[in-house]
């Protein structure tokens, strides 16, 4: 069985990813640690952000299974992902990688921006997780401050604002529901109300 997730920014996604892959027994991927870890790449390098053939370069390099979590979270890495990821070689590099992953027999869970849509048009069951721009930033500025960030919420609302109107935009891949796409719009519910929302949505789907 595969599961596509899609979605903005500090929608959720990614904590329903890893709950759903562990309630399934299945692998997930959070696809936006691949474009960090470019971002990161290119940064440890002295390359700048916009260097598409080293950002390109760097994403054919990638092991999905070794990616350092911790590592690549992040305000300011979030942000670096952001502008690698409107690049089209680096997504074309990376859209392999991602298809191994999701090919394993057992399944897997996906979660980004462009699964549903162009990773896995195909998978069993697709959902598209969002929440409002204001919600998200709060959630975010929760996580950063937990991590000793000192961004202020007003900051991370500008940077969820400005992430949104880039992946909504971007020529390749941009971020949107896939038509068969299930809507999971988490603003009103915290995450244990938002998991099993998402088991009865796949459930039905599968």
């Amino acid at each position: 069985m595969i599961v596509a997730i899609d979605g903005p920014a500090a929608s959720g996604k990614g904590t329903l990813g890893k709950r759903l892959a562990a309630h399934y027994g299945l692998a997930h991927l959070d696809t936006g640690l691949l474009y960090r870890a470019v971002a990161h790449a290119l940064l440890r390098a002295g390359r700048p952000l916009d260097d598409e053939a080293s950002a390109t370069e760097a994403a054919r390099g990638l092991d999905a299974d070794r990616l350092d979590e911790e590592q690549l979270r992040g305000a300011a890495m979030g942000e670096a992902a952001s502008r690698v990821a409107a690049m089209p070689q680096v997504r074309a590099a990376l859209i392999d990688l991602q298809r191994a992953f999701a090919r394993r027999p057992e399944g897997a869970v996906l979660d980004g921006r462009d699964i549903g849509t162009v990773i896995c048009p195909d998978a069993d069951a697709k959902l598209f997780v969002t929440a409002s721009a204001e919600e998200r930033a709060r959630r975010r500025h929760s996580e950063l401050a937990g991590r000793g960030d000192t961004i202020s919420y007003d900051e991370v609302l500008a940077d969820i604002r400005a992430r949104d109107e880039r992946d909504s935009n971007r020529a390749v891949a941009p971020l949107r529901p896939a038509e068969d796409a299930n809507l999971l719009d988490t603003t009103e519910m915290d995450i244990d109300a938002a998991f099993r929302a998402a088991i009865a949505l796949v459930e039905r789907l599968r």
